[in-house]
């Protein structure tokens, strides 16, 4: 059978430098754009897309970040560190609004990208009709050490599956697990890492989320109960901090929810769609 998902690819500039974007998208109506987590890609979104149901009046567009999946990095990469910043991720996606000309989308993001949905909704609300902050908070410094994923006698990647493991809800089936870890086997070296210094170091969301107007556009967050990096505890914490944010505590699911136990999650994230308010 021939899935709906269409896969294209958009030349952006970011920083002063052209990234080629590699972007899926499926379904037609409301734009939702949706970022995967640290580490990997946009298939982490690919059962969504494939929902007929959610894409008849929701156009759902899923890309790899630069140095990412089907992302390569830009020109003269090998000779520098990649080290991903709340600057260039939130100019990375604003970007990505303007080329695929999205008017005032819906942003939906989980971890990292939860957590940058929440710093947009923060500096760039008014670009957006709403966001679904998934398994996102203000922020947690690192647990572990993260220079082990970029290390000459250890595999990244390997290493990267092996922390996430225990992010994944032990009621995942088995077949969407491995899928999940494969992706962060397949990370490209250094990536993971970069990502978590975005993610374990900027503590900037903090000082905002009081900033943030969910009058103009709402502010949905999910967190599953068995998510040991951003803790229901954490995401509510967060949203308390946000006036007028909502929050869902979703039972049975982990760090990865779309992509670990994506038929678990979907009642949850029709019922965050039904929350964001729809433009004019």
């Amino acid at each position: 059978m021939i899935e709906p998902i269409c896969g294209r690819y958009v030349t952006i500039e970011t920083g002063g430098r052209k990234n080629r974007i590699y972007f899926e998208e499926a379904g037609s109506g409301r734009p939702v754009l949706c970022l995967h987590t640290a580490g990997a890609d946009s298939r982490q979104w690919r059962h969504l897309l494939n929902d007929g149901e959610i894409t008849a009046s929701n156009r759902l567009i899923a890309f790899d970040m630069p140095w990412h999946g089907k992302s390569l990095p830009p020109e003269g990469f090998e000779t520098e560190e990649y080290l991903l910043t709340t600057d260039s991720y939130i100019e990375t996606i604003l970007d990505m609004v303007e080329a695929l000309q999205l008017e005032k989308p819906v942003l939906a993001g989980c971890s990292m990208g939860g957590r940058i949905a929440l710093q947009l909704a923060a500096l760039h609300g008014d670009k957006f009709s709403g966001f679904i902050a998934i398994e996102a908070s203000d922020f947690q410094p690192a647990w572990y050490d993260i220079d082990w994923f970029h290390r000459p006698d250890a595999h990244g990647g390997e290493m990267g599956a092996a922390l996430v493991s225990a992010n994944i809800s032990p009621h995942a089936p088995a077949a969407e697990r491995w899928n999940t870890l494969w992706m962060f086997m397949m990370s490209g070296p250094g990536v993971f890492r970069g990502d978590l210094s975005f993610y374990t170091r900027d503590d900037s969301l903090i000082g905002r989320l009081g900033s943030i107007d969910t009058a103009r556009a709402p502010v949905h967050i999910l967190v599953g109960s068995y998510d040991l990096t951003c803790t229901p505890e954490d995401a509510r914490r967060t949203a308390d901090a946000i006036p007028g944010a909502t929050i869902t505590v979703m039972e049975e699911l982990g760090h990865f929810p779309m992509s670990e136990h994506p038929e678990a999650f979907r009642p949850f994230f029709v019922d965050a769609l039904g929350r964001m308010a729809r433009s004019p």
